[in-house]
């Protein structure tokens, strides 16, 4: 039977952790990143004229159709030939970003087009602005509506960091697997590493469901 062995791992805790924080740093770059983009990019699908909004779509399509790893290398290898150098972990978090960011802007133009005509045409017979109107009254509503399927676009994207590791980002699947062929311990590195991904994950779903529950209050019935 096959014994496992985590006492190898002891001496490889400093560079666990140091992995898993610049997980958590990258995660966290590109989520704000990509719910900025996407929010920017929603408002201009639904404001923005027709050739701006074919445009747009045509981005959108392109992100959501072609795998993050292909995306990822564009970036990092392909852009030096049009002078774009990154570092690595620059690299993953901007790649990170825009693939993010089409995912994000579907669910922010869906929140949108979500909240009830009436809600609208109320705020504009009280006078409300076009600006007025989309901060007021739709923003609070579309926040509500979409909360569980923002919650599960920040769960893909933590576990899309993983992929980083290919272009030698020194996050935590990139240390582990070092370790384990250095140590030939690689029952013992996946597990810690899906133990991390799990605490993870887990600690993300309970807070996106305090926010989903925060937010339900403001919901206008």
């Amino acid at each position: 039977m096959m014994a496992l062995h985590l006492g190898i791992l002891s001496q490889y805790w400093p560079n666990i952790v140091s992995g898993f924080l610049v997980t958590m740093v990258t995660w966290a770059g590109a989520v704000a990143l990509g719910m900025a983009l996407g929010f920017v990019i929603a408002v201009l699908q639904l404001f923005g004229g027709r050739w701006l909004r074919a445009v747009l779509r045509v981005y959108i399509e392109v992100l959501r159709t072609t795998p993050f790893l292909i995306q990822l290398f564009i970036l990092y290898y392909g852009g030096p030939s049009v002078g774009l150098e990154l570092s690595p972990i620059a690299a993953g978090v901007v790649s990170l970003a825009i693939y993010g960011s089409a995912y994000f802007a579907e669910s922010f133009r869906s929140g949108f087009m979500s909240v009830p005509r009436g809600h609208i045409e109320a705020a504009q017979c009280l006078g409300f602005s076009r600006l007025t109107t989309v901060w007021r009254v739709q923003l609070p509503q579309m926040l509500v509506i979409i909360t569980p399927a923002l919650v599960n676009l920040v769960i893909i994207l933590s576990k899309e960091t993983a992929v980083l590791s290919v272009v030698t980002v020194p996050e935590l699947t990139a240390v582990l697997t070092q370790i384990g062929t250095e140590q030939f311990s690689y029952v013992e590195t996946t597990l810690v590493l899906c133990i991390c991904y799990l605490l993870l994950i887990g600690v993300t779903e309970r807070l996106g469901r305090w926010a989903e529950v925060r937010m339900s209050r403001y919901m206008v019935r």
